[in-house]
């Protein structure tokens, strides 16, 4: 049960600043408590119900396409674990999928996940393991050619040690980018999340080795308490010869 409690104001006049405590309901922990009233007083949580966003994740990818503009009309871009399907919904609008810019090249948006995920208007979405043998090559059938965009918003499931989860993370995010380098066209880009933890520098040295340029950045819709972070890798110059596949 939710409760509405003013938290500005004295006079009881004007508008005063209203936030959502929420009781502990009997059989509920205090950490879900206590996530429920974060999500409740979210206000990315709240804009993306007003704007029909399937998740506040929506807003991480729309700053960072704000920021380095690699979602442009035409791009061919594939969706890591793209369950619930915001980043998609934001792809597809900003490559012009649904070709609704007139004059614009028209663009592709591919998503997988493990699971399956409701359909996104203007976006493929199927069912793979992009880990699986021969996943580059269904994607790049399902594309009918190189990605211009790799991106990845995956999160392996929690342990509750911040230790172990920063391991499964930048591991995951490494098949993401030996991924990526299997798929993308000269010059495209790889977007991932990471938890910053210290194991992400040897990832940082081989995206570096593989791109022109490398950014390490927190956009403003990742909650300030975690420790996420975002790569964003630009101009890709294909595989080092020598490094293995």
């Amino acid at each position: 049960m939710a409760k509405i409690a003013g938290t500005g104001g004295t006079s009881g006049r004007g508008q005063r600043d209203l936030k959502v405590r929420v009781k502990t309901a009997k059989g509920r922990k205090l950490s879900s408590t206590l996530w429920l009233e974060r999500q409740l007083n979210d206000p990315y949580v709240q804009r993306a119900k007003k704007e029909g966003y399937r998740g506040r994740a929506a807003y991480k990818i729309l700053e960072l396409d704000d920021k380095y503009r690699f979602l442009v009309p035409g791009a061919r871009v594939v969706d890591l674990g793209c369950a619930p399907g915001g980043w998609c919904q934001v792809a597809v609008a900003r490559v012009n999928a649904l070709g609704e810019k007139s004059g614009k090249r028209v663009g592709t948006v591919l998503g997988v996940d493990l699971q399956v995920v409701d359909p996104v208007a203007g976006a493929q979405i199927h069912q793979l393991d992009f880990l699986a043998e021969g996943a580059e090559a269904q994607v790049k059938v399902w594309l009918g050619g190189p990605a211009d965009v790799v991106m990845s918003d995956m999160a392996a499931a929690a342990s509750g040690h911040p230790g172990t989860d920063h391991l499964r993370i930048i591991a995951l995010c490494d098949a993401a980018a030996d991924f990526a380098f299997d798929v993308l066209v000269e010059g495209g880009t790889f977007v991932a999340k990471v938890l910053a933890g210290g194991a992400e520098l040897e990832l940082q040295t081989r995206l570096k080795q593989n791109f022109a340029k490398v950014a390490n950045v927190k956009p403003p819709a990742s909650r300030a308490d975690s420790s996420e972070k975002f790569v964003v890798a630009t101009g890709f110059r294909d595989r080092k010869e020598g490094e293995s596949a």
